[in-house]
């Protein structure tokens, strides 16, 4: 029975300990998710907007005046899996390679070559490990762009897959991440990055059959100015909404598996107190029989 008990005071002493890392942890992703949502919350409009006026000056482009827009057969797809660098938030990262593995089937049932991007160590380790082709030329920025998350990176990034579609390395690019909409919800979203004209949607299009833009100096030099800039907003913002989710996601992980652990906790002590109550009754019983027999 001792040995019992010293079992139970172990189990007890390990749920503590885990208890004040997860309730740590908790706090720690609170903290960060409060500025990360700072900063999708302030970005969100202003790329929601310029996305709308990207699809409109698209929609009045032909192949030669926007090459960012021409449409043309797929024979190489580039998918941009975004993840985080760390886990312990829930099925978060699954969410977003999920959808990715989706995309790269997808594309392969149509006899596309694909190659992936990803935008976080997990994507990277998880697609490593399924043996999938990754985009050659972006280094080591790919994975620890979360280390230090700015406009300046993520527009490197961005200018590199759009040269390489200029340059037919890839003929579509699609992003997977998850939509950061409160701390305990995160959709998994996936969007059409290339050709710009992909992203059209009946609501797009509503929008661009009622707004009528004057472009001045003339709509190639616009093109040339705003499509780069919009497709990197578009980029940022996809990683900003990714680094708030990732944060919701652990804090609320880390608040159920505090919880979890306090449940466990309770009934482990309820476990060491009728375990110790029987030790008790078994050794006051032995000493009332050994009375016994002696005064017998």
């Amino acid at each position: 029975m001792a040995g019992g008990l010293k079992e139970v005071r172990e189990r007890i002493g390990s749920v503590q300990n885990t208890m004040q890392i997860t309730s740590a942890m908790k706090m720690v992703s609170a903290a960060k998710l409060r500025r990360a949502q700072d900063a999708i919350t302030r970005i969100r409009p202003y790329a929601e907007k310029i996305q709308a006026i990207l699809t409109n000056v698209s929609s009045s482009l032909d192949s030669s005046e926007g090459v960012f827009s021409q449409e043309r057969k797929v024979q190489t797809a580039l998918v941009v899996v975004i993840t985080s660098n760390r886990g312990l938030c829930g099925a978060f990262n699954n969410n977003s390679i999920k959808l990715a593995n989706s995309a790269i089937l997808e594309h392969k049932s149509n006899g596309s070559n694909v190659v992936v991007l990803p935008l976080g160590k997990k994507a990277f380790e998880v697609l490593a490990r399924n043996g999938h082709a990754f985009a050659e030329g972006f280094g080591d920025a790919s994975l620890s762009i979360f280390d230090n998350l700015n406009f300046e990176t993520v527009s490197e990034i961005g200018q590199q897959i759009m040269d390489g579609f200029v340059s037919k390395k890839w003929d579509s690019v699609q992003i997977t991440y998850s939509q950061f909409r409160n701390a305990g919800v995160q959709t998994p979203t996936t969007e059409c990055f290339l050709p710009v004209l992909d992203s059209n949607t009946e609501s797009n299009e509503a929008t661009v059959s009622s707004t009528d833009y004057i472009f001045e100096p003339n709509l190639t030099e616009i093109v040339e100015d705003i499509l780069p800039s919009a497709l990197k907003t578009q980029l940022y913002k996809a990683l900003l909404d990714s680094n708030a989710a990732e944060h919701g996601a652990r804090m609320t992980a880390m608040h159920s598996a505090t919880e979890n652990a306090g449940e466990l906790l309770q009934e482990l002590k309820i476990s060491y107190n009728k375990a110790r109550q029987a030790s008790i009754t078994t050794e006051i019983l032995e000493i009332v029989a050994g009375s016994e027999a002696l005064g017998g």
